[in-house]
Protein backbone atom coordinates (compact mmCIF):
# COMPACT_ATOMS: atom_id res chain seq x y z
CA UNK A 1 0.00 0.00 0.00
CA UNK A 2 1.30 3.65 -0.55
CA UNK A 3 -0.12 6.29 0.92
CA UNK A 4 2.52 9.01 0.24
CA UNK A 5 4.07 10.11 -3.08
CA UNK A 6 7.17 12.65 -2.80
CA UNK A 7 8.29 13.60 -6.24
CA UNK A 8 11.46 15.23 -7.30
CA UNK A 9 11.78 18.39 -9.66
CA UNK A 10 14.32 19.00 -11.61
CA UNK A 11 13.91 16.82 -14.76
CA UNK A 12 10.78 15.16 -13.34
CA UNK A 13 8.78 18.09 -13.04
CA UNK A 14 10.45 21.20 -14.77
CA UNK A 15 13.65 21.01 -16.94
CA UNK A 16 16.41 21.54 -15.74
CA UNK A 17 19.43 22.45 -18.83
CA UNK A 18 22.93 24.05 -16.95
CA UNK A 19 23.69 24.37 -20.70
CA UNK A 20 21.01 26.36 -22.04
CA UNK A 21 22.89 29.86 -21.26
CA UNK A 22 26.53 28.33 -21.95
CA UNK A 23 25.82 27.71 -25.57
CA UNK A 24 25.16 31.36 -26.52
CA UNK A 25 28.12 32.39 -24.14
CA UNK A 26 30.66 29.65 -24.67
CA UNK A 27 30.23 28.51 -28.94
CA UNK A 28 32.56 25.98 -28.73
CA UNK A 29 31.12 22.59 -27.84
CA UNK A 30 34.18 20.95 -25.66
CA UNK A 31 35.60 23.89 -24.13
CA UNK A 32 31.57 24.42 -22.92
CA UNK A 33 32.01 20.77 -21.50
CA UNK A 34 34.76 21.65 -19.54
CA UNK A 35 33.67 24.55 -18.16
CA UNK A 36 30.62 22.27 -16.75
CA UNK A 37 32.40 19.51 -15.52
CA UNK A 38 35.43 21.72 -14.18
CA UNK A 39 34.66 25.39 -13.45
CA UNK A 40 31.01 25.35 -12.62
CA UNK A 41 30.21 21.76 -11.67
CA UNK A 42 27.11 19.45 -10.71
CA UNK A 43 29.69 19.62 -7.34
CA UNK A 44 29.99 23.05 -7.27
CA UNK A 45 26.54 23.77 -8.07
CA UNK A 46 25.22 21.26 -5.23
CA UNK A 47 26.64 23.28 -2.39
CA UNK A 48 24.40 26.09 -3.28
CA UNK A 49 21.52 23.22 -2.88
CA UNK A 50 22.98 23.00 0.44
CA UNK A 51 22.55 26.34 1.40
CA UNK A 52 26.03 27.64 0.15
CA UNK A 53 25.20 31.78 -1.00
CA UNK A 54 26.02 32.49 -4.32
CA UNK A 55 28.51 35.23 -3.98
CA UNK A 56 30.70 32.61 -1.86
CA UNK A 57 30.01 30.00 -4.86
CA UNK A 58 31.50 32.87 -7.12
CA UNK A 59 34.45 33.79 -5.35
CA UNK A 60 35.06 30.37 -4.53
CA UNK A 61 35.36 29.37 -8.47
CA UNK A 62 36.67 32.52 -9.48
CA UNK A 63 39.25 31.72 -7.41
CA UNK A 64 40.42 28.75 -8.97
CA UNK A 65 39.73 30.59 -12.46
CA UNK A 66 40.23 34.31 -12.22
CA UNK A 67 40.48 34.63 -16.15
CA UNK A 68 36.65 32.83 -16.41
CA UNK A 69 34.79 35.21 -13.80
CA UNK A 70 32.35 36.86 -16.04
CA UNK A 71 31.43 33.31 -17.09
CA UNK A 72 31.45 32.04 -13.36
CA UNK A 73 28.93 35.27 -12.67
CA UNK A 74 26.06 33.78 -15.69
CA UNK A 75 25.63 30.67 -14.28
CA UNK A 76 23.52 32.50 -11.94
CA UNK A 77 22.71 35.61 -13.79
CA UNK A 78 21.20 33.37 -16.21
CA UNK A 79 19.53 30.79 -14.45
CA UNK A 80 16.08 31.45 -15.60
CA UNK A 81 17.51 30.20 -19.00
CA UNK A 82 18.42 26.85 -17.32
CA UNK A 83 14.31 26.29 -16.71
CA UNK A 84 12.43 26.72 -19.44
CA UNK A 85 9.64 24.45 -19.40
CA UNK A 86 7.65 22.47 -17.48
CA UNK A 87 7.12 18.81 -18.06
CA UNK A 88 3.48 18.95 -19.17
CA UNK A 89 2.74 15.23 -18.61
CA UNK A 90 3.89 14.75 -15.33
CA UNK A 91 2.47 17.55 -13.69
CA UNK A 92 -0.87 16.03 -15.01
CA UNK A 93 0.25 13.18 -13.27
CA UNK A 94 1.44 14.80 -10.17
CA UNK A 95 -2.31 16.42 -10.22
CA UNK A 96 -4.10 13.24 -11.07
CA UNK A 97 -2.65 11.87 -8.04
CA UNK A 98 -3.85 14.56 -5.66
CA UNK A 99 -7.49 14.58 -7.22
CA UNK A 100 -7.45 10.76 -6.50
CA UNK A 101 -7.25 11.67 -2.80
CA UNK A 102 -2.99 11.00 -2.51
CA UNK A 103 -1.04 12.35 -0.33
CA UNK A 104 1.79 14.76 -2.75
CA UNK A 105 5.16 16.00 -1.69
CA UNK A 106 7.99 17.20 -3.26
CA UNK A 107 11.55 17.05 -2.04
CA UNK A 108 14.11 18.61 -4.27
CA UNK A 109 18.13 19.10 -3.69
CA UNK A 110 17.58 23.09 -4.88
CA UNK A 111 19.08 26.62 -3.86
CA UNK A 112 16.45 28.38 -1.80
CA UNK A 113 16.49 31.99 -4.03
CA UNK A 114 16.22 30.16 -7.21
CA UNK A 115 13.78 27.83 -5.74
CA UNK A 116 11.69 31.14 -4.94
CA UNK A 117 11.98 31.95 -8.54
CA UNK A 118 10.73 28.27 -9.82
CA UNK A 119 7.94 28.78 -7.50
CA UNK A 120 6.97 32.16 -9.52
CA UNK A 121 7.65 30.66 -12.65
CA UNK A 122 5.81 27.52 -12.39
CA UNK A 123 2.92 27.69 -10.34
CA UNK A 124 2.53 24.23 -9.70
CA UNK A 125 4.73 23.77 -7.48
CA UNK A 126 3.12 25.06 -4.74
CA UNK A 127 0.10 23.06 -5.47
CA UNK A 128 0.76 20.02 -3.17
CA UNK A 129 0.83 19.80 0.53
CA UNK A 130 4.53 20.81 0.56
CA UNK A 131 8.50 20.57 -0.25
CA UNK A 132 11.48 20.11 1.18
CA UNK A 133 14.25 22.60 -0.15
CA UNK A 134 17.67 20.88 0.51
CA UNK A 135 19.33 24.54 0.83
CA UNK A 136 16.46 25.63 3.24
CA UNK A 137 17.71 23.10 6.07
CA UNK A 138 21.26 22.10 4.82
CA UNK A 139 20.90 18.57 3.03
CA UNK A 140 20.93 17.43 0.08
CA UNK A 141 20.08 14.17 -1.23
CA UNK A 142 21.10 11.32 -1.32
CA UNK A 143 21.79 12.15 2.24
CA UNK A 144 19.40 9.26 4.29
CA UNK A 145 19.52 12.72 7.15
CA UNK A 146 17.06 14.20 4.09
CA UNK A 147 14.60 11.70 3.71
CA UNK A 148 14.47 11.36 7.31
CA UNK A 149 13.67 14.85 7.78
CA UNK A 150 10.94 15.35 5.11
CA UNK A 151 9.32 12.23 6.40
CA UNK A 152 9.25 13.96 10.32
CA UNK A 153 7.86 17.14 8.68
CA UNK A 154 5.05 15.59 7.26
CA UNK A 155 4.14 13.38 8.93
CA UNK A 156 5.04 9.84 6.38
CA UNK A 157 5.08 5.65 6.71
CA UNK A 158 8.29 5.37 5.18
CA UNK A 159 7.47 2.22 4.08
CA UNK A 160 3.97 3.39 2.63
CA UNK A 161 5.76 6.47 0.57
CA UNK A 162 6.99 6.17 -2.87
CA UNK A 163 9.53 8.35 -4.28
CA UNK A 164 10.23 9.55 -7.54
CA UNK A 165 13.83 11.07 -8.91
CA UNK A 166 15.62 11.26 -12.01
CA UNK A 167 18.51 10.28 -10.30
CA UNK A 168 19.47 6.65 -9.74
CA UNK A 169 21.92 7.61 -6.45
CA UNK A 170 18.65 10.11 -5.32
CA UNK A 171 16.31 6.59 -5.63
CA UNK A 172 18.89 4.42 -3.59
CA UNK A 173 18.88 6.94 -0.93
CA UNK A 174 15.73 6.47 -0.50
CA UNK A 175 15.52 3.84 -0.53
CA UNK A 176 18.26 3.39 2.09
CA UNK A 177 15.41 5.50 4.56
CA UNK A 178 12.81 2.67 4.18
CA UNK A 179 10.92 4.44 1.23
CA UNK A 180 10.12 2.37 -1.91
CA UNK A 181 11.18 4.37 -4.84
CA UNK A 182 10.90 4.91 -9.38
CA UNK A 183 13.98 6.11 -11.02
CA UNK A 184 12.28 8.95 -13.96
CA UNK A 185 12.65 8.28 -17.07
CA UNK A 186 9.67 9.93 -18.24
CA UNK A 187 5.77 10.40 -18.35
CA UNK A 188 4.99 7.35 -20.02
CA UNK A 189 7.30 5.00 -17.96
CA UNK A 190 5.97 6.89 -14.66
CA UNK A 191 2.45 6.53 -15.28
CA UNK A 192 3.01 2.96 -16.23
CA UNK A 193 4.69 2.06 -12.51
CA UNK A 194 2.04 4.05 -11.09
CA UNK A 195 -0.52 1.91 -12.46
CA UNK A 196 1.03 -2.03 -11.33
CA UNK A 197 0.71 -0.35 -7.90
CA UNK A 198 -2.94 0.53 -8.16
CA UNK A 199 -2.25 4.22 -8.57
CA UNK A 200 -3.78 4.80 -11.80
CA UNK A 201 -3.98 7.85 -13.94
CA UNK A 202 -6.24 9.17 -16.36
CA UNK A 203 -3.38 8.41 -19.00
CA UNK A 204 -3.50 4.93 -18.77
Amino acid sequence: MIDHVVFDIGRVLIHWDPEAPYRRLIADAPARARFLAEVCSPAWNLEQDRGRPWAEAEAEAIARHPDMAELIRAYRRHWRDMVPHAHDDTVVILRDLMARGIDVTMLTNFAPDTFREAEAIYPFLGETRGVTVSGEIGLVKPDRRIYAHHAERFGLVPERTLFIDDSPANVDGARAAGWQALHFTGADRLAADLAARGLTTRSD
